[in-house]
């Protein structure tokens, strides 16, 4: 969920309203006390409101998709494959026009290594093997806009073994680009500066993944 019409990134409310509702929602998954559970119910209202409040959303709308979850909150993990062919990367066309590298969220069942291999196939139908990772990212200190939940961003250095691309629900087209020449890019899901990070580890052998 993006976080829209925002004053300000300076300020610290949408922080304060990410705590209360993890708060709320571990609060709910393990009190057994059912005033507390009303009191935690509140604390996830209020998170909901301070956002609607700041983002001009209906409120209805931000309870829906900031407080659906139950159990103890974490991060979501946003794999990225990186395949390389001469000095240019593969990135795919999203439906609105940008570009990105082929990822996805990390499905249940799947590893970072396989939920990338497969996000390849699906968004640029190339067989790939995932070979090294290129980086861990907190998505919060490199893309915009924000969301309202924590993204760890896996990025991933990969072989393409085979395939060839076909038009999908996901994606309308492929292309390999070098580094000077990227195309209007989907910066919420991948900025030049995160793409240059993979130009770096693919012509490093003993590249050293950083982490935030």
């Amino acid at each position: 969920m993006e976080v829209k019409n925002k004053p300000d990134l300076t300020e610290p409310w949408l922080s304060w309203a990410m705590e209360l509702q993890s708060l709320a929602q571990c609060g709910l998954a393990y009190t057994e006390n059912v005033y507390d559970k009303e009191r935690f119910e509140r604390i996830r209202e209020i998170a909901a409101e301070m956002v609607s409040f700041q983002s001009e959303m209906p409120r209805e709308k931000v309870t829906s998709l900031f407080c659906s979850e139950t159990g103890y909150q974490t991060p979501k993990i946003d794999t990225r494959a990186a395949i390389f062919k001469g000095d240019k990367i593969l990135l795919v066309q999203e439906n609105d026009g940008l570009w990105s590298l082929p990822g996805g969220w990390c499905d249940v069942l799947e590893s970072v290594k396989s939920n990338t291999e497969k996000e390849a196939w699906e968004e640029a139908g190339l067989l790939a093997t995932a070979v090294r990772l290129i980086a861990v990212q907190d998505r919060r200190k490199h893309n915009l806009p924000e969301y309202l939940y924590n993204i760890c961003k896996v990025f991933v250095l990969c072989e393409c073994v085979g395939g060839k691309f076909q038009k999908n629900s996901e994606t309308v087209g492929s292309g390999y680009f070098a580094l000077d020449e990227l195309p209007p890019l989907s910066e919420a899901k991948n900025t030049k500066e995160q793409i240059a990070l993979c130009f770096d580890a693919y012509h490093d052998p003993q590249w050293q993944p950083p982490f935030d």
